[in-house]
Order: C-alpha cells, then sequence, then structure tokens
C-alpha cells in the first residue's frame, strides 16, 4: 500500500529593497538568495538545510527571465536539487498553483524538501529603462525547469482592439458590471469600496513588509486629487495594486518524514491541507454571458472547501487576492464571507498597499499567513490567487494542526461540466444597443482619454466599442449609471462606437 507523506511549511521569509539605484539595489538573485537564507533560519536548522533541498520553484516574473532561475539560487546557496520549477510567465494564481503542486509531490514521494520562491524587482528594472542603463542581473542557469501550468493567450483580437488588454482596463470593467448587478448608486458603490479597501489599510500599516504601510479613509482611497488621480473609472490610483517596488518572498515545503529527520520544531511547523485551481470556460473575457461574475471563482471556492473539508465558518485567516476591489468583493461573493465580516479579508494589507509585487503577492501572502496561524494554536488559514482577468484562480489552505484523516476529497471535477456558452460576438456592430458593462481610462493628469464599452444588440448579440472621445461628453459618461443605457452603434473606419445621445 502507498504511503502518503504529509505535506507541511516549516520556514518563511520576505524581504523589501527601496533602493531602486542599479547600481546599487539588489538583484532578484540577490534577494532570491536572502529570501531563502531566511526561510530556513526561521525553520530552525538554518543553513545546513540547503544540502537537503531537492526540489527548488520558483514564482516566474516579467522583470527577470533567466533560463533556469531555480539552478541559479541553487548555486548560490550550494543546493543540489533534482528538480527545478517556474511558473508559467503571468498570473497572480500561479504562486498557489506551484504550492500546490510541490504539495503533492510531497504527497507522493516525489519530493522531501523544497524552496519556493520569487522575487519581484520592477522599481529597479523600471528605474533602469527610464535611465537607459544595464542591468548586471545574473542570466544563465543549468539546465531547463519544468514548467508548471500551461501558458494561454490572455486576450483575443477584439479585445485588443477596444483597448481591453491591461488588468487596468479589465477590472474596472468588471466592477461596473457588478455594480449595476447589485443595484447600487454610484456615490453608494465608491464609498462600498472605500470602506472595504480602508480595512486592507489598516492592515498594511501594522505589516513590517507592506511597501505603503499607511492607513487611509474610504473618502480618502476613493476621491480623486493630485496624489489619487482617476485611472479606470470607477478606480482611483489608491484603488489599483502597487507594482513600483522590489519585494521578495520564500516558503520551505517538506514532508513530515523529512521534518522530524532534520528536528525542526513542532511550533515551525503549518500543515498544508490542500488546494484548488479553476479557470473560465469559456477562456477569453468577452465571451462570459455575464461580465459581473466568474463562474470559476465559485467553483474553486467550492472545490476548496471540499478537498479540506472545511467551510468559511470553519476559517480563522483569510486572504483574498486584491489587486483591485472588485477581485475581494467577487472573492467574498463566492466563498461565502459578508465583506464586512469581522475576519479581516487580508493578512498582509493587499495588493494595492502592502505591494503588488507582480505574480509573487500571494507567496507574501502565505509566508505571513503561516505566521498567523502558528501565532493561534489549530488556527487554519486562506490564501487565495488570481490571474488575468479573473480568469483563473488558486487557493491553498494551511493549518497549525494536522487535518484529521479522511478529512476533504480529491474532489476531482470535468472541466466540460463547467463549460458556458458564450455568446455570439458582432465584430462589425449596427443599430441599437444597451450597455452592460464600460469603462472611461484617464490620462496620467487624471483627465478621462477613453471611454470603452461591452452591450447587447437587439438580437442578443456582444458588441464592443468605443464612446466618442469629446472631454466633456467623457465627463458626461462617467457621471451617472451608463449600465443599462440605450443607444446607436455603428461600425466607422474599423471600429464601432456607441453614442448614447
Amino acid at each position: 500500500m502507498r504511503v502518503t507523506q504529509i505535506p507541511m511549511l516549516a520556514g518563511v521569509a520576505q524581504l523589501l529593497d527601496r533602493e531602486s539605484d542599479p547600481n546599487t539595489a539588489m538583484s532578484p538573485l540577490d534577494m532570491l538568495e536572502r529570501a531563502a537564507r531566511g526561510a530556513c533560519q526561521d525553520a530552525g536548522p538554518g543553513i545546513r538545510l540547503f544540502s537537503k533541498i531537492d526540489t527548488i520553484g520558483i514564482v516566474s516574473t516579467d522583470d527577470w527571465n533567466p533560463r533556469n532561475a531555480a539552478s541559479l539560487l541553487a548555486e548560490r546557496i550550494g543546493a543540489a536539487p533534482t528538480c527545478t520549477l517556474r511558473t508559467v510567465m503571468h498570473g497572480g494564481d500561479t504562486p498557489m498553483v506551484i504550492v500546490n503542486d510541490i504539495a503533492r509531490r510531497i504527497e507522493s514521494g516525489r519530493a522531501q524538501v523544497a524552496l519556493i520562491a520569487g522575487s519581484r524587482n520592477y522599481r529597479t528594472f523600471m528605474r533602469a529603462q527610464r535611465e537607459k542603463a544595464a542591468l548586471q542581473w545574473e542570466q544563465g542557469g543549468e539546465g531547463q525547469p519544468e514548467v508548471v501550468g500551461k501558458e494561454r493567450i490572455p486576450c483575443n483580437r477584439h479585445e485588443v482592439d477596444y483597448n481591453l488588454y491591461l488588468p487596468i482596463q479589465f477590472y474596472p470593467f468588471i466592477e461596473n458590471a457588478l455594480r449595476a448587478r447589485l443595484g447600487l448608486d454610484l456615490e453608494s458603490h465608491r464609498l462600498k469600496m472605500g470602506r472595504l479597501m480602508n480595512r486592507f489599510t489598516k492592515v498594511a500599516a501594522h505589516n513590517p513588509y507592506a511597501w505603503l504601510p499607511v492607513e487611509r479613509s474610504a473618502e480618502e482611497l476613493t476621491t480623486p486629487t493630485a496624489a489619487n488621480r482617476m485611472i479606470g473609472f470607477p478606480y482611483t490610483k489608491y484603488l489599483n495594486a502597487f507594482q513600483d517596488l522590489n519585494q521578495a518572498a520564500a516558503v520551505l515545503m517538506l514532508s513530515e518524514k523529512a521534518a522530524r529527520q532534520l528536528g525542526i520544531v513542532q511550533d515551525r511547523i503549518t500543515y498544508w491541507w490542500g488546494g484548488a485551481y479553476a479557470e473560465e470556460a469559456p477562456w477569453f473575457f468577452s465571451e462570459r454571458p455575464d461580465l459581473s461574475q466568474s463562474p470559476s471563482l465559485r467553483r474553486c471556492a467550492e472545490e476548496t472547501f471540499t478537498r479540506t473539508g472545511t467551510t468559511i465558518d470553519d476559517i480563522d485567516f483569510i486572504d483574498f487576492y486584491s489587486c483591485f476591489p472588485i477581485a475581494v468583493e467577487l472573492a467574498a461573493e463566492a466563498y461565502g464571507i459578508d465583506e464586512g465580516d469581522p475576519r479581516d479579508l487580508t493578512v498582509t494589507g493587499g495588493l494595492p498597499y502592502a505591494g503588488g509585487p507582480g505574480n509573487n503577492y500571494s507567496l507574501h501572502a502565505l509566508a505571513t499567513m503561516v505566521q498567523r496561524v502558528r501565532e493561534k494554536p489549530g488556527a487554519i488559514g486562506l490564501v487565495t490567487g488570481l490571474g488575468l482577468y479573473a480568469t483563473r484562480h488558486s487557493s491553498t489552505v494551511v493549518s497549525s494542526k494536522p487535518k484529521d484523516p479522511g478529512r476533504g476529497e480529491a474532489a476531482a471535477k470535468s472541466k466540460a461540466a463547467y463549460k458556458e456558452t458564450p455568446p455570439a460576438v458582432a465584430e462589425e456592430a449596427t443599430g441599437r444597443g444597451t450597455i452592460e458593462a464600460y469603462t472611461v481610462m484617464h490620462d496620467r493628469e487624471g483627465a478621462p482619454e477613453l471611454g470603452t464599452v461591452a452591450g447587447r444588440l437587439e438580437d442578443g448579440r456582444r458588441f464592443f466599442a468605443n464612446t466618442p472621445s469629446e472631454r466633456g461628453f467623457l465627463e458626461d459618461f462617467v457621471a451617472v449609471e451608463e449600465v443599462g443605457r440605450a443607444g446607436r452603434v455603428k461600425h466607422v473606419n474599423g471600429r464601432n462606437i456607441f453614442d448614447p445621445r
């Protein structure tokens, strides 16, 4: 009979580097090494663990992409892993995907001691770009790492044609659609977002690893000012993930057998209870039947609870991925928790305030979560990840107590059972239409410059279109609720233009 090993987390570390000078700031590999040393020290045995590491996984980020970052890190710390891994290049779901993947390798005996790490050095990278300075960051690495996950094109040509290809463009669409579904007016919705994210700033203010440890009021977060310009309606700068930073994190995972052999004491051990993953089907945002919802997030929540044998009432600590308010709002809805629940919905302060280090945010959340459950014997913590445009979702549940034998189940489900029927899309739209989602993007001075809508024609086909571009029109456009507003769409010079006047 196959013996299943129990996956554990025994060491965590985080760091930030506020220096951005390309000549003096730490490189990604420098930060990975320091995080790795910190995680092994946190576990207890310290650097003698390096020789025991058989698996290294790296969360990929787009500012540093050597051939094999895991191999470079192994060489730097004197480890000799038999397995090197990296995540796909894009997606905040990827840290929990690789954590869950390595946990299952430990369960099956394919790994005993694993290090998972990631570093985002965007602040230094962007300064080097501005100054046209050459970065002396390490490249290469022996061999090719195994890739965890599957890279897919995130958006289709039609979406790109209407300026939908960045998160700051997609998520306001979903937020505005949700507001209309909930029946909130603009002012009530603004205050609702502010109250939600105010709680995140309070947590960030007490997080020693937060990039912006400042508590801000609901009004301050949501009121456009010179310091807090509107970016994509209804989001001001303070409601967007903050990425101009240098941050790194590392987590040490190992089997119960290895933990005992290495003499790791009980108060350092956190148990991996399980996790889940789900992605949208249909894949592209423009093909979702309801732009205010993410069915895959609900599926991820359901499988999380089934696999771990828990309910939301069992969870003591929560960290919902929080690149924008809508990510938290949809997660709260999917996991069945009120946004005003006494439990905080973050342990770090979230991506706009603790920091959004590329794909690697939820590894920071997991490192913080391990510390929180250690402090409360028997506590259970939930960390979620989100990728692309609420397209991919992941989760991990950990606890300071072992999971009871038999609690939870595999919960394997057919992806085909989840597939939604996409609406037909009219690429060249003409006739009467009604808005179902929209946003207006603003320039760096906070002035509106581009309106984009998704709507339905009278025959039910979806269309995407830009609005008239006059500043006065756009200012009026964001002053009232536009979801449900009717108008005329026409195809002119290769583009759909929607005018509600």
